[in-house]
């Protein structure tokens, strides 16, 4: 790996394009790097366990409105739509817009943390779309892939959002414009000015999962991924972009993250070196922020023959990050509120172990139904659990070293007799630390479960060989990659009308 060293130059420097961090991404991004088996085979889960959690979500609102909306765009030879046949095809922009919101809605795919967060999952569904349009074999696919999780990886290792109150889309839409310039094999030059004009369009606030947490949550991927498309498309029409976006005196750095002092020391592969990124990537068991997995598990065992109308109180130890993002520190109320969305609820790791300890089992709609966060006895718990800082978990969540990394934390619960239960976790049980960590049969059975009833067992087969040998698909095979459900299963298209897309006299 080479580290690149990132910092604001003045104008009158005129830094040399060749010296410009989009330029070094859009160069490893078209270096045509080797995939290596264990990366194509991550690849392959990955794309199960995306579709996974798209299927069971196409009919909920979120995602019903997006597939509207791409629906209204229909383009014969364009791409196809989760859960729909390969001869309903739309615009790429808006299936990667609709399939993006689909398989975010429940927040259950895959996760990265280090400085920053990051779905690097969330780069999928744009490069599925824009290689059915364009397309693009199997192993462009696979290289595509490869190149946007490890660009989103190496950004997010070195490059704080948070810190300045910034959504980890930022990094996501570099990682899925690069991915792009990858899948269609795009001149440097190309690839360079898409990402200038992405990452210039794709800074955004965290207030979108701050205080009452909205539905635009899901869409952030698929609205990202669509602006990846749009800027390739301009990019590759010959025209320009705002540069350089990281470096320059009005930049995103002078400005919206660490100013003009700062100085971030990113890392990418040197030529010829295989991109490793998406293998220190992991997913989800539970439908819930990454954060709160092992706390689920932790919660799902400390639960087994306890009483939890005796408990007092608990308090959970856990990371800076963990406390103030998903924990009491915070200082949302929307967190503690029985009323609060399921985007809120899904971010409160307070109610999520109250219903963890009570019911020892998580799911991803009935622990969030308005029935279940209301229930007095739920309530009481909840508001009884408080997150510390804990400077320890803190050092643990930032260590450099992936193998050292924890996402936990250590709960102690005070009965009411004053005896007191004590546990922690470090890693969930789905976290390649944890001694376990998730194969293709893990995925495979989350994808059963998720889908059970959902999908014929033929298209279920059908679907899980594509997935397992991407790589040697031909054009014509990507175009049916996606899964298709049962003509009656999906009710997106029968929806009414009611957006301007759908406007008619």
């Amino acid at each position: 790996m080479q580290e690149h060293v990132i910092k604001v130059y003045p104008s009158s420097a005129q830094l040399a394009r060749e010296d410009q961090f989009a330029c070094k991404l859009a160069a490893f991004a078209t270096s045509r790097p080797p995939i290596t088996d264990d990366v194509a085979e991550m690849i392959s889960c990955r794309l199960i366990d995306n579709a996974s959690v798209a299927l069971v979500s196409l009919n909920r609102g979120s995602v019903a409105n997006a597939l509207r909306m791409a629906l209204a765009h229909p383009r014969a030879g364009g791409a196809s739509l989760f859960g729909f046949t390969p001869e309903t095809t739309v615009h790429a922009e808006w299936a990667a817009w609709a399939n993006g919101t689909a398989v975010r809605e429940l927040d259950f795919h895959d996760t990265y943390l280090a400085a920053d967060y990051a779905h690097p999952g969330d780069s999928i569904p744009p490069l599925i779309a824009v290689a059915q349009q364009c397309g693009r074999s199997g192993a462009d696919l696979v290289r595509a892939i490869a190149v946007a999780y490890e660009v989103h990886v190496q950004l997010v290792r070195r490059i704080c959002l948070h810190e300045y109150k910034k959504d980890h889309s930022a990094h996501l839409i570099a990682a899925q414009t690069a991915g792009l310039g990858a899948l269609l094999d795009l001149p440097t030059e190309v690839v360079y000015q898409a990402i200038n004009q992405a990452v210039h369009l794709g800074f955004s606030t965290r207030q979108s999962r701050k205080g009452e947490i909205s539905s635009w949550k899901a869409y952030v991927p698929g609205h990202s991924g669509k602006l990846a498309v749009e800027a390739i498309d301009r990019a590759m029409r010959g025209e320009g972009a705002p540069n350089p976006i990281y470096e320059g005196e009005d930049s995103v750095i002078a400005w919206m993250l660490g100013g003009t002092d700062a100085e971030y020391k990113v890392l990418l592969p040197e030529a010829g070196e295989a991109p490793k990124g998406i293998l220190e990537t992991y997913t989800k068991a539970h439908s819930a922020e990454y954060q709160a997995q092992a706390l689920i598990d932790l919660a799902l065992e400390m639960g087994e023959g306890l009483d939890t109308a005796q408990i007092k109180d608990i308090a959970l130890h856990t990371s800076e990050h963990t406390h103030t993002v998903i924990g009491t520190g915070a200082n949302d109320p929307q967190k503690s509120d029985p009323k609060a969305s399921r985007e809120t609820l899904d971010h409160s790791i307070t109610y999520i172990l109250a219903v963890a300890l009570e019911d020892r089992s998580w799911h991803h709609v009935d622990s969030y139904t308005p029935e279940r966060a209301s229930r007095p006895s739920t309530v009481k718990l909840w508001h009884s659990i408080r997150t510390v800082q804990d400077l320890v978990w803190s050092e643990r969540y930032h260590a450099v070293d992936p193998t050292e990394q924890a996402f936990g934390g250590r709960l102690e619960i005070t009965l009411e007799d004053g005896t007191v239960l004590s546990g922690e976790k470090a890693a969930a049980n789905a976290h390649p630390n944890s001694g376990k960590g998730w194969a293709w049969a893990d995925y495979q059975q989350k994808f059963n479960t998720l889908t059970d009833g959902l999908i014929e067992p033929g298209e279920r087969d059908r679907f899980f060989k594509a997935a397992e040998h991407v790589a040697d698909l031909s054009e014509a095979d990507i175009k049916r990659l996606n899964p298709v459900l049962p003509e009656d299963a999906v009710t997106a298209n029968r929806g009414k009308n009611s957006g301007i897309f759908d406007w008619s006299d």
